[in-house]
Order: C-alpha cells, then sequence, then structure tokens
C-alpha cells in the first residue's frame, strides 16, 4: 500500500509543485509504484485472485496513460520511460 509520505515523494519527484497530482507523469509513478506492491504480494500469495485481478487493472490504467502521453507528448513519454525504468 502506497503511504501519504511515498505519495508525496513521487509527486514532488514527477510534479511541477507538492499538489501537481493530476499530472500524466505523476499518476504513471503512482501506478507503477502501486504495481510493484501488488506484485510482490501476489508473489507470497498466488491465489489471490481479487489482487489479481486489481493489478490487471491498474496495469490497463496505466498502459492508457503512457499511450495517451507518447500521442501527445514523445518527448515526456520518453522521459517517464526512462526515469521508472519500464522499458529494457
Amino acid at each position: 500500500m502506497i503511504t501519504k509520505e511515498i505519495k508525496a515523494e513521487i509527486v514532488e519527484k514527477y510534479g511541477d509543485n507538492n499538489k501537481d497530482t493530476g499530472k500524466s507523469e505523476v499518476q504513471i509513478a503512482i501506478f507503477t509504484n502501486r504495481i510493484q506492491d501488488l506484485t510482490h504480494h501476489l508473489e507470497s500469495h498466488k491465489k489471490d485472485n481479487a489482487t489479481r485481478r486489481g493489478l490487471i487493472l491498474l496495469v490497463s490504467k496505466r498502459r492508457r496513460l503512457l499511450n495517451y502521453l507518447q500521442r501527445t507528448d514523445i518527448n515526456r513519454y520518453r522521459q517517464v520511460i526512462a526515469a521508472l525504468k519500464l522499458r529494457k
């Protein structure tokens, strides 16, 4: 689960100011953090299908945001991919 402190750090790092939670980069970073937490949870709880469904929904939301960012501003998309290390 993402705490207030972690979310505040993410917003500060990827947003223009500390209250800029609507920016695509911030949302993608928050989704990435939540996806990592859920992935770690599912490694030890393999039969937790409700969490698995939530994980799939989060991955889909992040993918849609990344597609939007790629369509609108390719440079910001590349910066997010590099900063979050989403591609190998």
